[in-house]
């Protein structure tokens, strides 16, 4: 069985990597892949040897939930974890700014021991209040061997705490008494925290448009229905509707599920009606739907009013099969994802590491007086490193890449596929179907009389297509089965230099084949079950929204409308994602690069007067995740 539940708890890149590897090292479980933007797990499993709870126990146990039940609704979780955290970042500025009046002795207390008393119980509240859940979760990982950005989060703020709170009661008597200038640090670690939280509220608001799509999708979901009974009309909620079941729906009004047309009218047909199908396969005009018709859930009738009988419900519908589609794309894990997944395991440990090296060389290298420099900057340095900048850079984009394809009605299945249609240079194409449509409108008993040019029409838009292909220096290929001069000219119509007559799927599949072995990276673009070959051996499958199951099934890229154009389209946007992925990981490993060593205090080794105290680390953290996010939504 394979299912994308949601994970609640999911704060950095290591924490999805930390459950993705605890779920595949379950027994029965096929593969697991977690998504930090989209905060879904999507699992494989073999029912007789595991069972959704046991998932969920072993999840809980690391400090993360699996949302499993039907009565949990995922977007409610994320609400109100969001409310949440809303709170929790209006009670640490709160906080804040009461600690940074005591430390700073804004408000004067008579004494610097009544102030900083005063500043303890501030940041304590504000530990407790607010910052409780980063030492619960560190805790709970750290048990099980992992680290996260909750691990950062608790030693750089628990450091600054005690030796604040120590340096408070004893700090005159073990360091003023030797001369030794002693310092408290409770402002850096209340606001370590303010900016942490704050850093992931906004960031939260950021990817809620990138999640934008979907959002989208299932709003044209209806959630009531107009139900016949009895040959009386009544209001019942989209749940209740049961197959079989007789509605009715009007002008203006979405269709709740697929279905069957039992019979309509309109002003301008007194047996059909017109139903605007645009949301789902891109056409703008609308369809004219009589008796036996099939429409579907989502669109809207446009003129007139419909009766259908109810085929297919809630996940059945061919609207939630493109949701679903939809959201395990944008949880997929493009390969560069696997590689900064494996970073993200050890980037926390390594950054505690270079924390304590840094206090020793401070400590060791100044001798005693060194010592409060030596613990600001193994703070600044726990707190400055950002795992989640590099964990967000690659699925924040492919998100946002695969909700845009999405809403220009192309599907497209993985990030995989997104990645490599850039690479793309050549293009084999089957003709009936996909370049070229059968002309209904002829007397085909006289078929034997016609000339091949009125069997069928050339798609619109298809030479405008090719030519779009051609300018990117992507090879058209057009396989057919016609003889050699139908297929001669079908390609001049379409513009297409390489073409093949009288080709079988076996013909197909060979082709592809010889163009990779050329060096090539192909796509194979098709509709039918003859296609099936040809689009399992290419690099990137793509088929017609309109063709058979089994073609779309296969394919990686579904084009829910009849427009080829969205070929050189979707090659636009993978590009477009690609160069967004390498932009984020570029600046999120700079800003590491960069600002550790800053941190660290390495300026002073070259008579430079500088350092990032705790505080401006944090804020500095704090934007480099919100600068991923942002910087991918420039694709919508």
């Amino acid at each position: 069985m394979k299912q994308t539940l949601p994970v609640v708890g999911l704060a950095c890149s290591a924490c999805s990597a930390n459950v993705e590897r605890r779920l595949n090292q379950l027994e029965g479980i096929a593969s697991a892949t977690v998504s930090l933007a989209t905060r879904t797990a999507t699992i494989e499993w073999d029912e007789s040897r595991i069972d959704l709870p046991k998932m969920k126990s072993e999840i809980n146990a690391i400090g993360y939930d699996l949302v499993i039940e039907s009565g949990r609704n995922s977007a409610d979780i994320e609400r109100s974890a969001y409310r949440s955290l809303r709170r929790k970042v209006t009670a640490s500025w709160f906080f804040a700014v009461l600690t940074m009046c005591f430390s700073m002795r804004w408000i004067d207390l008579g004494s610097v021991f009544a102030n900083n008393a005063a500043a303890l119980l501030m940041s304590l509240a504000n530990l407790v209040v607010c910052g409780l859940g980063f030492y619960v979760h560190a805790l709970r990982q750290l048990r099980h061997g992992m680290t996260n950005m909750d691990t950062l989060v608790m030693l750089s703020t628990g450091i600054a705490f005690l030796v604040s709170t120590f340096n408070t009661f004893w700090g005159e008597s073990v360091w003023g008494i030797r001369g030794i200038e002693w310092h408290t640090w409770f402002d850096a670690s209340v606001m370590i925290i303010t900016f942490v939280l704050t850093g992931r509220l906004l960031e939260e608001k950021a990817k809620k448009s990138t999640a934008s799509s979907i959002r989208e999708l299932m709003g044209l979901q209806p959630k009531t229905a107009r139900l016949v009974r009895d040959g009386q009309l009544e209001f019942v909620p989209i749940t209740t509707v049961a197959k079989g079941d007789i509605l009715e729906v009007r002008a203006g009004e979405k269709i709740p599920v697929d279905g069957e047309v039992r019979q309509g009218e309109s002003f301008m047909t007194p047996d059909g009606a017109y139903v605007d199908e645009s949301m789902i396969n891109g056409e703008p005009a609308p369809a004219l739907k009589r008796k036996g018709a099939k429409v579907l859930a989502g669109t809207v009738i446009s003129q007139g009013k419909l009766q259908l009988r109810a085929r297919q419900i809630g996940e059945e519908t061919a609207l939630a099969n493109i949701i679903r589609l939809v959201q395990e794309a944008q949880g997929s894990k493009a390969p560069v994802q696997r590689v900064v997944d494996k970073v993200s395991r050890i980037f926390v440990p390594i950054i505690a590491g270079i924390a304590l090296l840094t206090f020793v060389l401070w400590w060791f290298g100044g001798g005693t007086q060194a010592l409060p420099h030596a613990i600001l900057s193994a703070i600044s340095v726990l707190v400055i490193a950002c795992p989640c900048a590099m964990g967000l850079a690659t699925p924040t984009a492919i998100m946002t890449g695969i909700g845009k394809a999405a809403r220009n009605n192309i599907l497209i299945k993985d990030a995989t596929a997104l990645e490599l249609l850039r690479r793309i240079d050549a293009v084999v194409i089957d003709k009936t179907g996909t370049l070229t449509v059968p002309n209904q409108n002829i007397d085909f008993t006289k078929a034997d009389g016609l000339a091949f040019e009125e069997r069928e029409t050339l798609k619109p838009h298809a030479r405008e297509a090719v030519d779009m292909l051609h300018n990117k220096g992507i090879e058209v290929h057009m396989m057919s089965g016609d003889k050699e001069e139908a297929a001669r000219y079908w390609a001049m119509q379409a513009g297409v230099d390489h073409y093949k007559s009288q080709s079988l799927p076996q013909d197909k599949e060979d082709r592809v084949k010889e163009l990779q072995a050329q060096g090539k990276t192909v796509a194979m673009v098709g509709d039918g079950i003859n296609d099936t070959q040809a689009l399992a051996l290419s690099d990137v499958s793509i088929a017609m929204g309109r063709g058979t199951d089994v073609a779309m099934d296969v394919a990686q890229v579904t084009l829910m409308g009849d427009d080829l154009r969205n070929i050189a389209q979707v090659i636009d946007l993978s590009q477009a994602t690609v160069r967004m992925i390498h932009q984020n990981l570029f600046w999120a490993f700079i800003y590491n690069i960069i600002c550790i060593p800053l941190a660290a205090g390495i300026p002073y080794l070259f008579g430079i007067d500088f350092q990032i105290t705790p505080t401006w680390a944090s804020a500095m953290m704090a934007f480099s995740s919100i600068s991923v996010v942002l910087n991918s939504l420039r694709l919508r």
